[in-house]
């Protein structure tokens, strides 16, 4: 049997989508599902009801994931990577608009690729805003999201102020997203509107950011200068070498004697 048969679904003789891909999939079914359930939905799904809707062990999901919201982190990489082969499509596009344009645009291109899931989504904003760890976990998964975002749309992600943009970027998105999921709007206006006031927000704390680094270069050089010197006056000198036993001081050969 070759390894194409092998991985073959047995009715469809299509090769069976990856593990990861099926457990994302499961989960966002399964909360879509219980919506009705209300706040309580989220917590109601168990990694036990995840492997078993995606035809997966238990030994087989902690292999992809570790928890139930570390899946969620495999949803946003798979959005992530839509998102990206997306944009390389438009980029000749795009290359010439300005970066708010661009921004606004990948934006959009996320929000898009998103959209089947909407209703699984909503239940699970629901859920997560009540656990802060998840949150704080999310978080991260959303700065390494957007750094890739900012770079595809050529805005710098590097130094204090590229993590500066990266976070505001991931906050942007996170508030768009809050009137997104409601926004029953083919048109999606109160989306677009809530895009636009916080491209606009953001635009005015990174100016003022990009203001005060600029101001205050002249104290981080200083203050570079004053630990370098102090590092240099706290720096031992070279040891000095052992004397040898006929080096001996005077006094010392003396009593000896």
């Amino acid at each position: 049997m070759s390894a194409t048969d092998a991985n073959a679904e047995p009715n469809g003789g299509r090769p069976e989508r990856p593990a990861r891909e099926r457990i994302v999939e499961a989960l966002l079914a399964l909360a879509a599902e219980r919506e009705a359930e209300g706040a309580h939905a989220w917590a109601s799904i168990g990694i036990a009801d995840i492997a078993e809707r995606a035809g997966v062990s238990l030994a087989e999901f902690l292999s992809a994931f570790p928890s139930k919201g570390a899946v969620l982190g495999g949803f946003a990489r798979m959005i992530d990577m839509k998102a990206l082969a997306s944009h390389a499509v438009r980029d000749d596009d795009m290359g010439g608009e300005p970066a708010r344009e661009r921004l606004f645009d990948i934006v959009m291109m996320r929000l898009d690729h998103m959209a089947p899931y909407r209703a699984g989504l909503r239940v699970i904003y629901a859920g997560v805003r009540r656990e802060p760890l998840t949150i704080a976990a999310l978080n991260k998964a959303a700065q390494n999201s957007w750094r890739f975002m900012l770079t595809a749309a050529g805005i710098n992600t590097e130094g204090p102020m590229g993590a500066l943009r990266v976070q505001g970027a991931a906050l942007l998105f996170a508030r768009t997203v809050e009137t997104w999921l409601y926004d029953d709007d083919p048109g999606q206006a109160k989306t677009l509107a809530r895009l636009d006031r916080e491209l606009d927000r953001g635009g005015r704390a990174l100016a003022l950011a990009n203001d005060a680094w600029r101001l205050t270069s002249p104290l981080r050089r200083l203050a570079c200068a004053v630990l370098d010197r102090g590092g240099k006056a706290r720096k031992p000198g070279p040891a000095a070498p052992a004397g040898d036993a006929g080096d001996a001081a005077p006094e010392a050969r003396e009593a000896a004697g």
